[in-house]
């Protein structure tokens, strides 16, 4: 009688390739892979949660979402990065902003949220200004280009040169510095617009 059981193909290893069914397929060790998404945390993970945060115009937990998405991407990767490298930072911030990218036109695409966030966010009455500011700032914030926020977010936030940030956005630097003009002046009509002047 013949068994009608099926067993899955059998493994093997040759050098550092795994053969299944005729397939290869580099072996992840874990070790290694723990070591890298570690590497890319400490050298680069501030400064992306620093700027998602700032072109999601404050909400930290969507962007400490996006960035664990993007060193899921650089971990796919890591065949070929090096969290030491010069050209990871930049790789990752460019990640970072297609998925902010991507992020918000899905948001776009459907309905928006009813939720009630006026109750979780109420504050006592001796931050009751600094919240309000703040509030109206991200306001004003989302009713800039994505571009006028990237802007703002290196200049100001982040406190970059123009140089830097030509560098890090791939843009020449009188592109950043009229950029900049502009961001500023869009930002101050939208905070005149709520009655807010700074």
């Amino acid at each position: 009688m013949t068994d009608t059981t099926r067993t899955p193909p059998r493994e093997t290893v040759r050098g550092d390739r795994a053969t299944r069914a005729g397939r290869t397929a580099p072996l992840r060790d874990r070790e290694q892979d723990e070591a890298f998404v570690r590497a890319i945390y400490d050298k680069h993970g501030v400064v992306l949660l620093r700027i998602a945060t700032g072109m999601l115009s404050g909400d930290s937990h969507r962007a400490q979402d996006l960035v664990q998405e993007a060193v899921l991407r650089a971990w796919r990767h890591s065949d070929i990065l090096d969290p030491d490298a010069d050209g990871v930072r930049p790789w990752l911030i460019t990640v970072v902003r297609n998925l902010v990218i991507d992020n918000h036109r899905a948001r776009q695409a459907r309905p928006p949220e009813t939720v009630d966030n006026e109750l979780s966010e109420m504050p006592g009455p001796e931050h009751m200004d600094r919240v309000l500011n703040r509030k109206v700032v991200r306001e004003a914030l989302g009713d800039l280009t994505l571009q006028h926020r990237e802007i703002l977010l290196h200049v100001q936030f982040l406190d970059h040169s123009v140089e830097q940030t030509a560098r890090a956005l791939g843009i020449p630097k009188g592109t950043v510095k009229s950029r900049t003009h502009n961001a500023l002046n869009a930002l101050r009509n939208a905070l005149a617009a709520r009655g807010f002047t700074p």
